[in-house]
């Protein structure tokens, strides 16, 4: 692993859909039944307001940030407010499915999987350099002859071939999709390529796909981009070496998420706190953030299309 991927934790430790511990063995997530805690008998009282993020595979300085974002929110909430890393994005889904957590921060599809076991709802995502959003990436070697993913689909029986974690958005759903409506992928075990595996984050990819290890990997757009910009930064040679053979359609970014019964003022409560966020140790460690906005179920829908279509509304 390269020292600039170390650096680089504090900047991925929440955008990175893989998470630290993560393995592809993930625990399948209950169905919540009707008649789940009331959330807002607990906004009204001075309990902990919860938080769940979840580290990545390179844990960097992050505690700053979170420092600064825990007082930002309860001076702005009133109330005590608590960040705490879970270890894997199933333990958040179920949590914010049981309203054991009060807000979370979500890739897409996980968020649409709690969308539709309960009802869970987006309120808040980031910009990223002016946008909210962000590409699924297949990237190869800049040495590799192929300018395109057809040229490296011709040669997939000799390909090994990097997704980042089997939750990922940007890092499996939608580049496994378009693979496997052409007929090339099915599943970690049913495939054309000559290896395939899940890496577990976006920068090891980048990694594994810089080092000649693997022929070709999905990774997140913005990802890749912060990580060349660092590296750049660090005299390094990424940016030479990474060629993009594929773009998916754009991405809304990753939500902030609330139990389905949340009431309305606290809602607008957070989305007027995360707004007026300008601290820059806290926008940077979701992603190199510029600044949060509002968001809303809608903005997820190709997500939650691509999910149904791909059978992935559940984690197994």
């Amino acid at each position: 692993m390269k020292k600039w991927l170390v650096t680089l934790g504090l900047l991925y430790a929440l955008s990175a859909c893989g998470p630290a511990d993560e393995t592809n063995e993930e625990v399948q997530l209950p169905t919540v039944d009707e008649g789940t805690e009331d959330i807002s008998a607990i906004e009204q009282d001075d309990s902990e307001f919860k938080i769940a993020v979840i580290p990545s595979q390179s844990m960097g300085e992050m505690q700053t940030g979170l420092d600064n974002l825990e007082t930002h929110l309860t001076e702005r909430l009133g109330r005590d407010v608590v960040v705490e890393q879970y270890p894997n994005y199933n333990a958040v889904v179920e949590a914010i499915n049981y309203n054991h957590i009060d807000l979370a921060f979500l890739g897409p599809l996980t968020y649409v999987i709690a969308h539709e076991q309960s009802g869970a709802q987006a309120i808040i995502t980031q910009e990223v350099d002016g946008s909210p959003y962000y590409y699924s990436y297949i990237i190869t070697h800049s040495d590799r002859e192929w300018e395109g993913l057809d040229d490296m689909l011709e040669d997939r029986a000799d390909v090994d071939f990097a997704f980042a974690s089997i939750s990922s958005t940007s890092g499996h759903l939608i580049p496994g999709l378009h693979l496997r409506q052409h007929g090339y992928y099915n599943s970690e075990d049913d495939h054309e390529f000559n290896q395939m595996q899940f890496a577990g984050s976006h920068d090891i990819v980048t990694s594994l796909v810089q080092d000649h290890t693997v022929d070709a990997g999905a990774v997140d757009s913005a990802i890749l981009e912060a990580l060349m910009k660092e590296d750049d930064a660090n005299g390094g040679t990424l940016r030479e070496d990474v060629k993009i053979l594929w773009q998916s359609e754009q991405l809304y970014q990753y939500p902030w998420v609330v139990p389905a019964d949340t009431n309305d003022t606290l809602i607008t409560q957070l989305q007027q706190a995360y707004v007026e966020i300008e601290d820059e140790e806290i926008l940077r460690i979701f992603g190199g953030a510029t600044r949060f906005v509002k968001a809303d179920d809608s903005q997820y829908a190709d997500v939650l299309e691509a999910a149904r279509k791909f059978d992935m509304l559940t984690l197994e």
